[in-house]
């Protein structure tokens, strides 16, 4: 698939603002992050400025954006009209709580924090499900796509809320679980390649063609003799070295690197563990947009069989 940039900066952003939403909302009741006026201000307006870029980001992929909100009407059967009532509902508490926390209502902000969170974790599941239900594509319909998600979510909110807890000398929560969200993502995504690295193909182009019973199908002539939309969108093809590099990337700076900087900011404490903790959060966010538009370039299309193109992808 055509990893638009859109769509890349929109997953990874707004996913990293609805863990940070998440853990804000979760944390504070407990006592685990600062509790001042000024640090919740920070932590929930960040949260609220990456999921808005977020999705002004995504509008740009649209070819009529205007009609956006049509799409809220189908959420019965599609996981994409869910993402944006469960985004759109998600807002209200989300707003609350920032209000709250300036004004240190402690009661509200932590009803308002919960309901977030609730909120940001439906929504992210919901845009993990987007791709998860597409069996047309093998590399997104897999049982590791929609947790993948929800946990790469969940650790760069994290990171963040370290980095910002690291400037009010109070990390040691969030950085504990930014390390071991992190080292679990590195986990998950090193055995998710090896999964579709070494699955069987779903579809060949004997079953794409239903030729299959009279034996192997090759490609005569292409269907097109010029490079069309579904050439340029479904059939994107990656180099193998450069998939590998960036999986590399993707792995030490987005998951491996984080969570050892993370775990030093455990260790040193004070200016040091502030400095490790901004470092984990920016190696994040660089490694996850890696991870990311890997994630799309990776992917075929099952309509590429018709041109021809290997059935693994």
């Amino acid at each position: 698939m055509n990893p638009a940039p859109s769509i890349v900066f929109f997953t990874v952003a707004s996913g990293a603002g609805y863990g940070l939403l998440f853990w804000a909302g979760l944390l504070r009741p407990l006592g685990w992050v600062p509790a001042s006026p000024g640090f919740g201000a920070a932590a929930v307006g960040l949260a609220l400025v990456l999921i808005m870029f977020g999705l002004l980001s995504s509008m740009a992929h649209l070819g009529r954006p205007e009609r956006a909100w049509r799409a809220l009407s189908q959420w019965r059967s599609s996981w994409l009209s869910r993402e944006g009532v469960a985004a759109v509902v998600t807002f209200g508490p989300a707003g609350l709580l920032f209000l709250s926390v300036i004004g240190d209502h402690t009661a509200l902000a932590t009803a308002m924090g919960l309901l977030s969170a609730l909120g940001a974790a439906i929504t992210v599941y919901c845009t993990g499900m987007i791709y998860a239900s597409l069996p047309t594509i093998r590399q997104w319909h897999h049982p590791l796509v929609t947790p993948g998600y929800l946990l790469f979510a969940a650790f760069s909110g994290a990171a963040l809320l370290a980095m910002l807890a690291g400037f009010w000398g109070q990390a040691a929560a969030p950085a504990a679980i930014a390390a071991v969200l992190g080292a679990a993502a590195f986990l998950l995504k090193r055995v998710y390649w090896a999964s579709v690295d070494g699955a069987r193909p779903v579809s060949t182009m004997e079953t794409a063609t239903g030729l299959g019973s009279i034996g192997k199908v090759r490609v005569l002539d292409p269907p097109h003799t010029e490079t069309n939309y579904l050439l340029r969108e479904m059939a994107f093809r990656i180099a193998r070295v450069h998939a590998a590099r960036l999986r590399t990337i993707a792995s030490i700076a987005g998951f491996a690197a984080p969570a050892v900087l993370l775990a030093l900011a455990l260790v040193t404490g004070g200016v040091l563990a502030g400095i490790c903790a901004f470092a984990a959060a920016a190696l994040a966010m660089v490694g996850l947009m890696a991870e990311r538009w890997l994630m799309f370039a990776e992917a075929t299309h099952t309509v590429a069989l018709y041109y021809g193109a290997d059935a693994r992808g």
